[in-house]
């Protein structure tokens, strides 16, 4: 089969289409044929070994074998199933996906990794879900303790995690903002957003005490810019960042204490592929509460050229691949 590949660490260049041996489902795997593939920022994190200590785990010199494959989230058609699968049968159409693996043909997944796919929605919308769903939904449930009539702000609000977060804080019946610049400012509207910021003319951190949760998918703020924008017992959490420095100061500080009262101001731990959540977008696809904002299509061979707009931090939502 094809598939993309990196064996050295670089720009989007070094993604190579090579052929590959064709997977083969164990026991309790599910062979899928890929027709959708969502790109991520992790992908061109790991791709650039960015930051420079994601090489102990994908490998110092050089990505590790197992590591020399990206695309995490993919949507496609069951063409075979291990014998200990019961929930999926060959020809099923379903998303889900793991770290890695998904820049090919054929994936093999874990039943647990998986969900049906909606009927009504495309492979292209379904594949969109995973890792920036999860950090979204994760993030304000999870880490956040959203509430209903809160009022919550998306920092970030137009990217792919965002777009996710300013819909599902919609879902918990918050009250919410989103930050993003001119050119995004009717999208994040139109996806639900009760009122937008636009970060180009106005600052948003000098409205003392406005939101009682922050959801930051930039990681560009200050702790004291955090402490301004929250009310008393407010929370901020940070699901990315812009340095080095920035995730040092929000992954080991996790916890803040303002002068004017409690507030939570940290990071959140890393998303986690959860069965159950994979159920709930399922049916939040169904209904139309969630609807993906999808900004570009390339075709499978156009993996790097994806990659390298990714990469622009301009994408508005997702950038998917198709097959």
């Amino acid at each position: 089969m094809k598939a993309f590949v990196f064996t050295k660490y670089g720009s989007p260049k070094v993604l190579k289409l090579t052929e590959i041996e064709k997977p083969t489902p164990s026991a309790d795997e599910v062979l899928v044929k890929i027709h959708a593939v969502a790109t991520n920022p992790l992908d061109w994190h790991i791709m650039r070994a960015s930051p420079v200590f994601a090489r102990l785990f994908a490998g110092l010199l050089r990505p590790k074998p197992e590591n020399q494959m990206l695309g995490a989230d993919i949507s496609g058609r069951v063409e075979a199933v291990g014998a200990n699968v019961t929930e999926f049968a060959v020809g099923d159409e379903v998303f889900g996906g793991r770290g890695s693996g998904g820049f090919a043909e054929y994936i093999c997944l874990k039943e647990a990794n998986l969900a049906h796919k909606p009927a009504a929605i495309s492979h292209e919308s379904a594949s969109s879900v995973g890792v920036a769903g999860f950090t979204a939904l994760q993030g304000l449930r999870d880490t956040g303790k959203i509430q209903a009539g809160q009022k919550v702000l998306i920092n970030g609000a137009s990217g792919g995690v965002g777009t996710f977060a300013v819909q599902i804080a919609k879902y918990f019946g918050a009250e919410v903002t989103g930050v993003c610049s001119t050119r995004n400012l009717e999208m994040v509207r139109s996806i639900g957003a009760d009122h937008v910021i636009d970060y180009t003319k106005g600052d948003f951190t000098k409205n003392s005490g406005q939101y009682d949760l922050i959801f930051d998918t930039i990681g560009n703020l200050s702790v004291a810019q955090f402490q301004r924008a929250l009310t008393h017992n407010g929370r901020a959490v940070v699901a990315g960042f812009t340095t080095l420095f920035h995730m040092i100061k929000f992954t080991f500080g996790s916890r803040r204490v303002s002068k004017r009262g409690t507030q939570t101001i940290g990071s959140m731990p890393t998303a986690r592929r959860v069965k159950e959540d994979m159920i709930l977008f399922k049916e939040l696809l169904e209904t139309g509460k969630i609807v993906p904002v999808i900004d570009r299509c390339y075709p499978f061979n156009e993996i790097p050229q994806a990659i390298g707009y990714l990469e622009t931090g301009r994408a508005r939502g997702k950038v998917v691949i198709t097959l």
